[in-house]
């Protein structure tokens, strides 16, 4: 089974250039999840044929929003978590399967300045009990654009972005808090020694220089790492200022 996630920072600027159909029909993922669609359902005309699709946009048009296509149908599917004291921002999308929850997320930036840290932090916290709760029944997959680099080897220049967003002292903590309550950040037990980025600023010609970050994530719950074969990062596929990552798995009933 093979399981995508990707920012487009558009969807549809992303399937007006091409690059995302043509990658899908390459890859064939059973699950594709993304982030930043910055549109409004009745906006999306493209038809994901052999996919069931499960979309949530921000209130503010133009901004934030996750999608979710599958071919297999979810047993449930639930948008946000519980807390009535956050902004409507499309962020996250939980599907129910028979053996695993699927949990795509767009994590709130900080902002230039950390001018919203605060807020940040606060998210992070309700969305670590929604993941918790969801883990004592069944193991969790979680993706997406998480906004942080968690260790200095996950971006090309750490000392100079210590009190950065996605950099930030605080948000490292969460990333280990989150770490610490269960979970696998897939790609670095697999890999704990490679370099490799998920995004790159738009400045400077940062992915021509390959100066990077690797924010984009596949989480597991502990007990779930057996059935990960593979922790991707397709650092070669354009379209995005953000690269796709992935996951293969094995065994299972959604296992091959």
């Amino acid at each position: 089974m093979k399981i995508v996630s990707w920012n487009v920072n558009g969807l549809r600027a992303i399937l007006s250039k091409g690059n995302l159909i043509s990658f899908m029909n390459k890859e064939k993922p059973d699950i594709m999840a993304f982030q930043e669609t910055k549109m409004q359902e009745d906006q999306l005309t493209f038809n994901f044929d052999g996919y069931y699709r499960y979309m949530h946009s921000a209130e503010r048009k133009g901004y934030s929003g996750t999608m979710v296509l599958t071919k297999e149908k979810p047993i449930s599917v639930e948008y946000d978590f519980k807390g009535d004291d956050h902004p409507k921002e499309g962020r996250v999308i939980t599907l129910e399967y028979e053996d695993f929850y699927f949990v795509c997320a767009y994590v709130p930036n900080s902002k230039d300045g950390l001018k919203r840290l605060d807020y940040r932090m606060h998210w992070e916290e309700d969305l670590l009990k929604h993941l918790k709760k969801l883990d004592k029944k069944k193991p969790v997959i979680y993706t997406g654009d998480l906004n942080v680099a968690h260790n200095e080897i996950d971006l090309k220049n750490p000392d100079e972005n210590h009190f950065s967003a996605g950099f930030s002292d605080e948000e490292r903590e969460k990333f280990t808090t989150l770490l610490n309550a269960g979970f696998i950040d897939t790609f670095r037990y697999i890999y704990p020694d490679k370099v490799k980025y998920t995004w790159w600023s738009y400045r400077t010609q940062a992915r021509a220089r390959n100066v990077g970050w690797r924010i984009d994530y596949f989480v597991v719950s502990n007990r779930f790492i057996n059935r990960v074969k593979d922790s991707l990062i397709y650092d070669d596929i354009e379209g995005s200022d953000h690269c796709p990552v992935g996951i293969i798995l094995e065994g299972g009933k959604n296992g091959n």
